[in-house]
């Protein structure tokens, strides 16, 4: 004889058989149901247990273990325009002793020079990230731990590229990007360039990276300004054009050495480009900054100010048209393509003129 409880327990079985059929029949409640089957997987997953601020917050690396076996390129569907990998909000911490080798364990489908295409299906998008360098290692390899699942959870055909400033000199922010620009469009014709600090880790994955119908400013939402826009025409951190659209701006200036005032300039070129600047939501575009002092050799540019007011009149004579480098070296590491290159220096640019001799 069946007890009570066991006719309960046969009940419940009918009743959800019930609901799978008729959840099949349904192609709506097919596709409902298979969302929250990866919404539940996510928040049973042993490595996703965070909350902080009311926000649950997912291990970067987690949902990568939902990956299907690779397929033969002939036999490949394309990506979902809509990455089921994406989690959402990243828990980021900075732990102490990590090392490039442990990165490099944990991304086993990147392949020399920082390039990766997803295993079972061909990407909707490719990506180059282009990130100005000098002697900042420590905040690479954080960069690099977050960066290459977050971008394998958008299911994106990406690559990595490190433009490292030869020499002591002044650094030079913004003719590295547009030095990154052209090496990387050498190697392929990426759709998408995002031009990326070294000290900036996406918060949410929801954040894509591929780009707009008008350049993107994508760092937003930084926790060093309590994760709001610090003011409207800030395009600082992290921005993203297409081929065209740096192009049609000419690119980035060439003429800022040291900290400040590129960024501005830049989004003053997007306004004279005859473009507008796109923006994904406050919630979404969150980045934390990994904390330090300024570098040497990137001290504040005191000429920033005069500078910007005179960008209406120079940015056709100073950009891409005008970039002028040396490679010195390209390097294929497992986790990114790293070219050294020489973009001079400021004095060379203006000499200082020797008085006559009398």
């Amino acid at each position: 004889m069946y007890t009570l409880q066991s006719k309960w327990r046969y009940l419940i079985m009918f009743l959800g058989v019930q609901l799978v059929v008729m959840a099949l029949l349904s192609r709506e409640g097919y596709q409902k149901r298979v969302s929250y089957f990866f919404r539940i997987f996510r928040k049973t997953d042993s490595t996703l247990g965070h909350t902080i601020g009311g926000r649950n917050h997912t291990d970067v690396y987690a949902n990568l273990s939902l990956l299907g076996p690779a397929l033969n390129k002939e036999d490949m569907p394309y990506c979902p325009k809509q990455s089921p990998l994406i989690g959402g909000p990243i828990h980021v911490t900075f732990p102490s002793g990590l090392t490039l080798a442990e990165v490099e364990k944990k991304n086993p489908l990147v392949v020399r020079g920082g390039r990766y295409r997803p295993p079972n299906c061909e990407a909707r998008h490719r990506t180059a990230i282009i990130i100005p360098h000098r002697n900042r290692e420590h905040h690479l390899k954080f960069l690099l731990y977050y960066l290459h699942p977050f971008l394998q959870r958008q299911q994106l055909n990406y690559g990595i590229y490190v433009i490292h400033q030869a020499g002591n000199y002044t650094f030079n922010r913004a003719k590295l990007m547009n030095v990154g620009f052209r090496e990387a469009m050498r190697d392929e014709d990426w759709d998408c360039l995002f031009f990326h600090d070294v000290d900036l880790i996406p918060e949410d994955d929801r954040n894509t990276y591929v780009c707009d119908t008008h350049p993107k400013h994508a760092a937003i939402a930084m926790d060093k300004f309590g994760y709001k826009l610090p003011y409207k025409m800030y395009f600082g951190g992290v921005s993203a054009l297409t081929p065209v659209q740096y192009l049609k701006m000419n690119g980035f200036p060439n003429n800022y050495w040291g900290w400040g005032g590129e960024d501005d300039d830049i989004g003053v070129r997007v306004s004279l480009g005859g473009m507008l600047i796109s923006r994904p939501s406050l919630k979404v575009g969150r980045y934390k900054m990994i904390k330090h002092r300024h570098d040497k050799g990137n001290e504040v540019n005191p000429k920033r100010f005069n500078m910007l007011a005179k960008t209406r009149h120079t940015w056709k004579e100073d950009g891409m048209n005008t970039v002028e480098y040396e490679i010195v070296s390209r390097d294929y590491q497992l986790l990114y393509t790293n070219i050294t290159v020489n973009i001079g220096t400021e004095a060379a640019l203006h000499p200082t003129k020797k008085k006559p001799a009398s």
